[in-house]
């Protein structure tokens, strides 16, 4: 089976790499890294990008990991993307990073995180980074 990390370059997204890297080494099980490519007007370089998810690969090859990365093309729905990615892989947990968000924030889940834990169907993993 695989644990499939959906990664964007955050402290949140950094947090789920760490789980989705214990969980992986847990089950004893491969990981798939899923990014959705942001637009560029979000973006500083399309390389900073490649970077990341070269440091994201390195960080489960050292834990003794098999890792795939799926950079995926720019979408306005990230979500959607991210789901499709899982009904193909149709892995035994997804990991996905949740930003902080204000008192009123909180009682909101956002949208995209929200999709995810609706549409996929496996348990999904929602990781906060810790507060400094």
């Amino acid at each position: 089976m695989t644990v499939l990390l959906a990664y964007i370059h955050t402290p949140d997204g950094e947090a789920a790499a760490a789980a989705a890297v214990d969980q992986a080494r847990w089950r004893a099980t491969k990981a798939v890294v899923v990014n959705v490519t942001r637009p560029a007007v979000e973006v500083g370089s399309p390389l900073s990008a490649e970077r990341w998810l070269d440091a994201v690969a390195a960080l489960f090859e050292r834990a003794g990991v098999e890792v795939e990365i799926r950079q995926l093309p720019a979408s306005p729905d990230r979500a959607g993307a991210i789901l499709a990615a899982t009904s193909e892989i149709q892995p035994e947990l997804v990991v996905i990073g949740m930003r902080k968000r204000n008192p009123v924030g909180e009682l909101i889940i956002g949208s995209t995180t929200q999709r995810i834990l609706r549409g996929a169907e496996c348990p999904v993993l929602v990781v906060k980074a810790p507060t400094s």
